[in-house]
């Protein structure tokens, strides 16, 4: 039993505990309390009936949950693990008031003894707690990448200590209902997301706020000056707030580089590490130059205001762009505007939100001059793209929706482009 969980331990010892939804994180949290725990039975609630045995140890000391009518177990159990894919008001009519409804992410505060430094935003915060990341690897410190982009946070606890630091990418899923915020904060931006998950946005925003709401005197929250509502929550946060600012990559930068100030790292080798830092893939990435025509992929651009600062990094030799995708409803008029200041002559739209998309750029005048096609799937959006697009200008994916429906996720979307693009570079081109 691993010793400084003897206050955790003694909490739910003797309760009956399900881990509800078990995807990368809930097997994560399995594997952490069967370590705590091997002799005690578990359940596992999960929709999916196929569910994978790997790793559940002897299956008599596990109770499996798994179909539609999973959320049933749920009154079974004292104490509900949830993983963050699954909403709160789905479970909301299944859970009593003697029940305790936790996550890994709240359990990971709780017993952490080193230093945490957490890091949300809608759009960014990937790209941002890699960096800092690095600048604390590369400084010597003993430095881990949890959360959505790293390994789930309970999988590194057992062997850290007071001295090590976890850099943490906290979604809003796993932010909800938190009561403790990290010793350093990064707050980014706050756009509208994940309403399908979500009874509105203001219930969004106090998701995305708790990562700074429960800072003490002694925390530092580290901010962008230029998110009207990331400053709203910034100044009910009682820790020590630094302010940064800047477009695209420069924000993530000039947030990283606070951070690695903060932790002690010289200002030199914070610069060293940015210098060489490799971009995540899917986010701005230049796939290449291929009959002329230049590239990005920025597929992660799930959110017109991801496009919109895209289109506006980019500037005048975007003359193309790919866009569409699930449509969850958002509000594409601000997109719409940001077309209309590019100097974009050719828009190429997957349904099912292109269709809403085109509607707003053409509801003006000033999107007169645009071209518009529908394409059914990526080739044919490759296809018109290099039929619609000058040398020496770009054509950039970024959707302003969601992938679901003709993609698997924003990495395969972001995969086919790139292997639509190399596909089609070979074949005569047709102006």
């Amino acid at each position: 039993m691993i010793s400084y969980n003897k206050k955790f331990v003694k909490s739910i010892g003797d309760k009956r505990i399900l881990i509800l939804g078990f995807g990368r994180e809930g097997h994560g949290t399995f594997l952490f309390l069967r370590k705590i725990f091997p002799h005690k039975t578990f359940g596992i609630a999960d929709q999916n009936p196929k569910l994978v045995r790997l790793n559940l140890g002897r299956l008599e000391t596990v109770r499996l949950h798994l179909g539609k009518r999973y959320l049933g177990a749920i009154k079974n159990y004292d104490v509900i693990i949830k993983s963050p894919g699954i909403a709160p008001k789905l479970i909301a009519p299944f859970v009593s008031k003697k029940q305790r409804v936790t996550s890994q992410t709240e359990i990971f505060f709780e017993l952490c003894s080193g230093t945490i430094i957490g890091v949300t935003g809608t759009k960014g915060k990937s790209t941002t707690t890699s960096m800092i990341y690095e600048i604390l690897r590369d400084a010597g410190f003993r430095a881990h990448l949890v959360g959505n982009i790293g390994k789930p946070a309970l999988s590194s606890l057992a062997s850290a200590g007071p001295n090590d630091i976890f850099v943490y990418e906290l979604s809003s899923h796993q932010l909800y209902g938190l009561k403790k915020s990290p010793h350093v904060a990064v707050f980014l931006n706050i756009y509208p997301e994940h309403l399908d998950y979500y009874r509105n946005f203001a219930e969004y925003g106090r998701a995305k706020a708790n990562i700074c709401l429960w800072q003490n005197k002694d925390d530092y929250l580290i901010f962008n000056a230029k998110d009207r509502l990331v400053c709203k929550f910034a100044q009910k946060s009682k820790a020590h707030k630094i302010s940064v600012t800047g477009k695209y990559y420069g924000l993530d930068k000039a947030a990283a580089r606070e951070a690695g100030r903060i932790s002690g790292v010289s200002n030199d080798s914070i610069e060293k590490t940015l210098k060489n830092f490799q971009y995540l893939p899917h986010r701005l990435e230049l796939v290449g130059v291929f009959q002329g025509i230049t590239f990005y992929n920025d597929s992660l651009a799930t959110i017109p205001q991801a496009t919109i600062a895209a289109l506006d990094l980019l500037g005048s030799r975007v003359e193309t762009l790919i866009a569409g995708g699930f449509d969850r409803g958002i509000d594409f008029r601000p997109l719409a505007e940001g077309i209309w200041r590019s100097r974009v002559k050719t828009v190429i739209l997957f349904p099912e939100s292109g269709k809403r998309i085109i509607k707003e750029v053409t509801a003006s005048e000033k999107g007169g001059g645009i071209k518009y096609f529908a394409a059914r799937n990526m080739r044919e959006a490759i296809s018109l793209a290099f039929l619609h697009t000058k040398t020496g200008k770009i054509c950039l994916l970024s959707p302003a929706s969601p992938s679901f429906g003709l993609f698997r996720d924003y990495r395969d979307r972001g995969n086919a482009y790139k292997r639509a693009v190399k596909s089609f570079s070979k074949k005569p081109r047709r102006m």
